[in-house]
């Protein structure tokens, strides 16, 4: 597998932990607004469901080691979810600013800062992905008979906690330099203020082709380099509390958490489905119908959910220029909240669902001013999205020459769907690997000439992403891990 194809691996199990956030954002939504005034000192109910959402928010990085070690693993055993977990603990025990200064034999208050940050989500993905290769590596090892009870499965925690004792010396020497550079990396971004976060935004865009803007999204998403823009929000009165006892002032954190996150709203609930409007006017008379019942659905999906790669996907490889159109107003967008100070966050994506939940949280600062941002992005994307597919003659769906646009699919047998899909992929002899993340299907494929693009689209894909020589994601979108396991079962 090229380096391309293991980044799309590892970008894939990232969804496994990623799934969880809107469990914590629901919960502490919720609680928000049983009590907007105490913010769970009021309210027993509020305090159970806002604790509730911050112990997920709080133990990321054991999520993260856990859940792409089951994500890495050939077969989602729990085995290497254990395994993920039990590589956590060795690595982070053994970089802990105590446990440093003892192996090193220096004073504990001359201990680098970088192992006082050991337990984030890079490490907990970083573990993750060794734990994932040991239990693909060593779950079907079989030991003398005198030790048979440890093979299989079983022997993969084991190997992981003593491969991890090594990783972690080596990790000693190496995990200031490299946390040195990711700091260095967030702080130029965050020292630009509401320009870096436009930055941000705009590549955060730009590698959804590919699939790397997950990485890309855990330097200021997460606790990597220090930003942990979502879990700071969505602790609302605590990360309040915690900024006024450093020290800062109260405008230091409201107006400035989540500002890698509100200007993604006005995009996702409002620009999208504009640019879906304006691909449907410009489609030809007679195909109006059949690309209605796409645009339709997929701007249904971007402005509640906040899942945008099914709308994105109809014009991504088709009309390039468009895409790129998209990612700079996605960059302008979040630069207009960030230095506005209109914020919001999410637990999923920027969908009105998780603009509703957070509209309570105590870092919401005029939150409400993203709805007539995003009713002027709609009407930019569709003023510029039509004006430059009728300047350019762009084929956008429902303006092609030779084939027809895909119909939505209207058969609601999904057996009978992933028999189809499988039959286009070229039957069972010819799937290396399968899976799925939120919304797309990613396979490995022998030979994957054979593939019918043409057909995949017919059958309901919205588009197909074609990595290295064998590697193809089909763009399906919330039915993606559904036809993954409806496949799986077939073979």
């Amino acid at each position: 597998m090229n380096i391309l194809g293991y980044m799309q691996k590892i970008g894939r199990a990232l969804m496994v932990p990623v799934a969880v956030l809107p469990a914590a954002a629901i919960l502490m939504g919720v609680g928000y607004w049983i009590d907007p005034n105490g913010w769970g000192g009021d309210s027993a109910l509020a305090a159970f469901l806002i604790k509730a959402g911050s112990a997920l928010i709080d133990n990321m990085s054991t999520l993260f080691a856990v859940g792409v070690a089951y994500g890495m693993s050939k077969d989602k055993d729990g085995s290497a979810a254990l395994a993920g977990l039990v590589g956590f603990l060795v690595m982070t025990t053994l970089l802990s600013p105590a446990v440093v200064s003892m192996i090193k034999g220096i004073p504990l208050d001359t201990v680098p800062a970088a192992f006082g940050k050991i337990n984030n989500q890079f490490v907990g993905i970083l573990c993750g992905v060794i734990a994932g290769e040991l239990y693909n590596r060593f779950s079907s090892v079989e030991l003398h008979k005198a030790l048979a009870f440890f093979s299989g499965r079983r022997l993969v925690p084991i190997v992981t906690s003593v491969v991890m004792i090594g990783v972690s010396f080596v990790m000693m020497i190496i995990w200031p330099i490299v946390y040195g550079g990711l700091v260095q990396f967030g702080e130029s971004i965050v020292n630009l203020g509401a320009t870096g976060a436009g930055i941000y935004a705009f590549f955060n865009r730009l590698l959804i082709p590919i699939g790397l803007h997950h990485a890309l999204n855990s330097v200021f998403w997460f606790n990597v380099a220090g930003i942990n823009d979502i879990p700071n929000f969505l602790a609302g009165q605590a990360t309040i509390d915690a900024a006024l006892a450093a020290g800062k002032s109260l405008d230091q954190v409201k107006g400035v958490v989540g500002m890698y996150q509100a200007g993604f709203f006005p995009i996702m609930m409002f620009g999208l489905p504009g640019a879906a409007l304006a691909i449907y006017h410009t489609a030809k008379k007679e195909n109006k119908d059949k690309v209605a019942s796409i645009m339709i659905a997929a701007a249904f999906a971007s402005f509640f959910t906040g899942v945008t790669e099914p709308l994105e996907f109809s014009f991504m490889f088709v009309a390039p220029l468009l895409y790129v159109i998209h990612s700079v107003l996605t960059g302008i967008s979040v630069f207009i909240a960030a230095s506005m100070h209109w914020m919001a966050g999410f637990g999923f994506s920027a969908g009105m669902v998780d603009l509703v939940l957070s509209s309570r949280n105590p870092l919401a600062t005029n939150w409400y001013m993203l709805i007539p941002q995003g009713v002027l992005f709609f009407g930019l994307y569709y003023a510029i999205f039509r004006a430059v597919i009728v300047r350019l003659n762009l084929k956008t769906p429902g303006r092609e020459d030779d084939e027809a646009v895909p119909a939505a699919v209207q058969s609601t047998n999904r057996t009978e769907l992933a028999k189809q899909y499988l039959e286009v992929l070229g039957g069972q002899a010819n799937l290396v690997t399968i899976d799925a993340c939120i919304t797309r299907l990613r396979l490995t494929l022998k030979d994957r000439s054979i593939v019918d693009e043409r057909k995949l689209k017919a059958l309901g894909a919205a588009g197909v992403v074609k990595l290295g020589e064998q590697n193809l994601q089909v763009i399906l979108g919330p039915l993606a891990e559904i036809m993954a396991g409806e496949i799986k079962a077939l073979r």
